[in-house]
């Protein structure tokens, strides 16, 4: 086919503007990659993007982040940027310095680097400093979380009774729970009450399940805390309550007797445990310091709790129940034994049973501000206490369980009052392994081996017999 010289012409101009649209294009499209970002995350639990936990944080944080990032290759350098971006995406004012720690050496010593990996870390925030061990989101939200921390954050476990220790070395001790409430930027001590009264500024008072008598003047030291406002966590295992009758009066509780059994074997078979006095808590009551736990926790030798009265309450607390047994519980009083069973006239009590209850009550502290008319108001604060009828949850045997040493944190953190500061999980990278039964294997060994040959035998025979017969 001919073409006149007005056809050619117009095929000229067409492919001119083709030319100019496909070059704009490309050129938009260059101008918003760069100054827009859009990304998914397609893994499986999302471990490229940062936990609900870390995004809470990060808006708590009001002041500028930065962080001195140490590192001599690119491949290094590389991933770190692609962690601290996380970040970014999510704060503004969360600043990056690529630094190399053989030319930039005035700023390495300054921050106390020792290059002993091919990376290191300093984090800034509220002009205070930490180094970070670790290019991943729970040691770097961990450390942001230890800056913002006050000062007074001071958590004090009493001792002389036979508590829990906080430094032992035996299975009952909570050594690795010290470790993480350190980790998170607490202050923890011991106090011996009959030695030293409680510091002024104590933020939390945990009586982790005495063996001994308390005296009297040292439950009056516990009340007068609580009284001027002070939060508790009280563990309070089976049996006595060694001297705190009247603290559990005052808080409107009263424990059961006896210890809770489960008697759903199959949820114990799943969970692989073998005695029944091992309580599985699969489901949980709402609230700020459950809504987070995604799995089951276990509670060996657990007691029941429940109020004093459903009429009124006790001192203006407020109780809530935060977890308890199942229905197929109940609470034993005759002690362990070969053959258990639920006795109703022996004084056992039918599941399901609460094994941990919130409290709180609205207190008003005696500092003052002026209003603009001049009139003074009083500020009003929650005060908050914990009462769980176990303590060897979060001993170093238990605590690894499940999701025990979150559901830990978690209760610390409300009790201090920062409720938006809870537990930084490691995430877990399900998706890079495949596992397949031995059925799948053996399609995907037929296919691959047999099947698809021999389709592609038949193709190649059907085509070269059509070809032939032409």
């Amino acid at each position: 086919m001919k073409l006149s010289n007005q056809s050619r012409l117009q095929l000229t101009f067409q492919k001119i503007i083709f030319l100019l649209l496909f070059l704009s294009t490309i050129g938009m499209l260059a101008w918003i990659t760069n100054h827009y970002t859009y990304q998914i995350d397609l893994t499986a639990n999302k471990r490229h993007s940062l936990s609900d936990s870390s995004i809470d944080l990060l808006n708590v944080l009001d002041k500028e982040v930065m962080v001195h990032a140490y590192a001599t290759d690119d491949v290094t350098k590389k991933a770190i940027t692609e962690v601290i971006s996380r970040y970014q995406r999510q704060k503004s004012n969360f600043k990056l310095r690529l630094l190399n720690p053989d030319i930039d050496i005035d700023d390495a010593q300054q921050d106390g680097i020792v290059m002993n990996k091919p990376y290191a870390f300093v984090i800034y925030y509220n002009n205070r400093m930490e180094h970070i061990d670790s290019l991943s989101e729970q040691a770097i939200s961990n450390a942001l979380l230890r800056l913002n921390r006050r000062d007074n954050q001071q958590l004090v476990f009493l001792s002389g009774h036979g508590e829990r220790s906080l430094k032992g070395k035996d299975n009952r001790a909570y050594a690795t729970l010290h470790l993480q409430l350190k980790e998170m930027g607490f202050n923890l001590q011991t106090t011996n009450l009959l030695e030293n009264p409680l510091p002024e500024n104590t933020k939390l008072l945990i009586i982790a399940a005495p063996v001994h008598d308390y005296l009297a003047g040292e439950v009056e030291q516990i009340n007068n805390f609580i009284n001027n406002g002070g939060n508790l966590l009280w563990l309070a295992d089976p049996g006595e309550l060694y001297g705190l009758d009247k603290l559990a009066n005052s808080l409107g509780l009263q424990f059961h007797n006896g210890l809770i059994l489960d008697n759903n074997p199959d949820l114990r078979k799943t969970l692989n445990i073998d005695s029944p006095a091992v309580i599985p808590v699969t489901a949980y009551s709402a609230h700020i310091i459950t809504d987070t736990i995604r799995y089951n926790t276990l509670f060996p030798l657990v007691r029941g709790i429940s109020p004093l009265s459903n009429d009124n309450t006790v001192n203006n607390w407020q109780i809530e129940a935060l977890f308890g047994s199942t229905g197929d519980s109940w609470t034993e009083t005759d002690g362990l034994s070969e053959e258990m069973v639920y006795n109703a006239s022996s004084g056992d009590v039918a599941g399901p049973i609460t094994m941990a209850a919130a409290l709180h009550r609205e207190k008003i502290s005696g500092n003052t501000n002026e209003s603009r008319n001049g009139s003074a108001i009083k500020q009003s604060k929650t005060q908050r206490i914990v009462v769980i009828g176990d303590s060897d949850f979060l001993s170093d045997t238990y605590i690894g369980a499940g999701a025990n040493l979150n559901l830990g944190l978690n209760i610390f953190n409300w009790l201090i009052g920062d409720d938006d500061f809870i537990s930084v999980e490691s995430k877990s990278s399900p998706d890079t392994k495949l596992q397949l039964n031995d059925s799948q294997l053996m399609i995907i060994g037929f296919g691959f081996f047999l099947i698809i040959p021999l389709i592609l035998l038949i193709t190649g025979l059907r085509i070269w017999y059509v070809r032939k017969s032409r």
